[in-house]
């Protein structure tokens, strides 16, 4: 900044060193060294108060909006002058870019009726009582429409996804697949190199195609009609309580009109015991 510039001039020039060598070594002429330092803000108030007019109106115009509407307004100032004044104000923040994603092939919804064979995952969010947020993991077992897991926190990053899919490894194995949208915590490395790692093949759905993972959005209109919506809850561990025991009735004592009115735990003991033809 010259106004930098001109106060390292300066203080050379006090030291004793002449004033054409100051300029010299600090890169400023002379004239720049003894014309008088103005405050911007009362020369460009003209400009603020064009910037602010804006941006009381539209407070996330970015700077050619915000320029746009101005010159709308039939202001004479130039687009380098209000850029300036624009940074001088501190407005030009750093936009948020979003991760590009790699072109992702349409899956097909077809369904082997073969527990563990392909399961698929959902968040979902809610608040509390007093107004603090959650949010759930839902995993399906999209052969049985068996609801392998409801992980209820605050937060549930990367990490814990992994954690669960471990959890449920031990339980009762992995599947050959999993369907899953592109939200960060799906696309992270933590979660592609875990399943890389163990052979499950990620099939992501195409970004705002969420009927693309139709069975667990299916499975997550019930559980927001008849569990998210039905109670008030005080605190976390209330809801994983509640949660369990609303998962274990979902899949021991509800029937399912897709499994010829079974529940599905039922109608995997019945795929064990039988071949049954594939579902679309």
């Amino acid at each position: 900044m010259t106004a930098d510039k001109k106060e390292c001039a300066k203080t050379l020039v006090n030291s004793g060193l002449s004033i054409l060598k100051a300029c010299l070594l600090k890169g400023i002429s002379r004239a720049s060294f003894y014309r008088k330092q103005k405050d911007w803000r009362k020369t460009d108030a003209a400009v603020i108060d064009a910037i602010n007019q804006v941006l009381k109106k539209s407070p996330r115009a970015g700077f050619w909006k915000c320029y746009g509407r101005i010159r709308f307004k039939n202001h004479p100032f130039n687009h380098k002058r209000v850029y300036r004044v624009y940074c001088q104000m501190g407005l030009n923040l750093k936009r948020r870019t979003k991760r590009v994603l790699p072109k992702r092939v349409v899956q097909p919804l077809t369904v082997l009726n073969q527990p563990n064979h392909k399961w698929a995952l959902d968040f979902m969010h809610d608040t509390l009582y007093c107004g603090k947020r959650f949010r759930t993991l839902n995993v399906l077992d999209e052969g049985t429409r068996e609801c392998l897991a409801i992980e209820v926190d605050s937060s549930l990053p990367a990490e814990r996804v992994v954690r669960t899919l471990e959890q449920l490894k031990e339980e009762r194995g992995l599947p050959k697949q999993i369907r899953l949208d592109n939200g960060p915590e799906l696309i992270s490395a933590k979660l592609t190199d875990w399943c890389e790692q163990h052979d499950v093949k990620l099939a992501y759905i195409q970004p705002g195609k969420p009927q693309q993972n139709g069975f667990v959005e299916r499975f997550n209109g019930s559980f927001r009609h008849e569990f998210l919506n039905a109670y008030l809850f005080e605190s976390l561990d209330q809801v994983r309580e509640m949660a369990w025991f609303w998962r274990l009735d979902y899949n021991e004592e509800r029937t399912h009109e897709s499994l010829g009115n079974l529940p599905p735990a039922a109608y995997r003991v019945k795929l064990e015991n039988s071949t049954l033809p594939v579902f679309h």
